[in-house]
């Protein structure tokens, strides 16, 4: 009956034209709140370029909420340890299933903590890489190499991953590439302005293809 509840309640959202983000925020002390300023810029981005309706504004909701399928879009980041409980894993993948998108953006050192609990979200699923040719690169914005490098951590090169459900990517991971700091304030990072560039249109790339998809 719960899950039923929170169906309705996500696809009443969808129905009423919700177009806030989220940030997601998660146990384990990896700072969920890094990139303060990221969301509302890249939704600002969107709206003026992509033609979206985005609140300027972003929420914060947590894992285990029934609010979480109120947005349709969520935004996960940080730089070290994530942990879902059993609850938590569970109102995830229900979200996700019931047609919810997920961008988690390493921030630097969050990857291995978060590969082991999305095991427990998904674990019959398995982290996807996404070649070049996946439509997430193609538009609006064209990206013929595939995710671009934003910040240089370790020198490995920049990946997308995906969790697939019904051939659609519900969940994008963003590994070595720092999209979130690209979104901030210019003066944060100091990103020259064609770095910044590149994130704010790889992130309209992942919008669009979050609510067309």
């Amino acid at each position: 009956m719960k899950r039923v509840l929170l169906l309705l309640i996500f696809l009443s959202a969808l129905a009423a034209n919700s177009q806030e983000l989220a940030v997601l925020k998660y146990q384990g002390g990896g700072d969920w709140y890094a990139n303060p300023t990221a969301l509302s810029n890249l939704a600002r981005f969107c709206n003026e370029n992509i033609r979206t309706t985005l609140e300027a504004n972003t929420a914060t909701v947590e894992v285990g909420s029934s609010e979480i399928f109120l947005y349709p879009w969520i935004h996960m980041t940080g730089h070290g340890n994530v942990f879902f409980s059993k609850e938590e894993a569970g109102n995830l993948r229900t979200y996700l299933l019931a047609g919810g998108f997920l961008h988690i953006d390493d921030n630097y050192g969050m990857e291995p903590y978060l590969r082991k609990e999305l095991k427990k979200v998904f674990p019959d699923k398995e982290l996807e890489e996404l070649g070049a040719d996946h439509p997430i690169f193609k538009q609006p914005y064209e990206f013929p190499e595939g995710l671009p490098k934003i910040h240089e951590h370790d020198g490995k090169r920049p990946q997308a991953f995906g969790i697939f459900h019904e051939n659609r990517v519900v969940l994008l991971f963003t590994y070595e590439s720092d999209l979130g700091d690209g979104w901030e304030d210019p003066a944060v990072h100091n990103d020259p302005e064609d770095v910044r560039q590149q994130a704010l249109q790889m992130g309209a790339n992942i919008i669009q293809y979050a609510f067309r998809n």
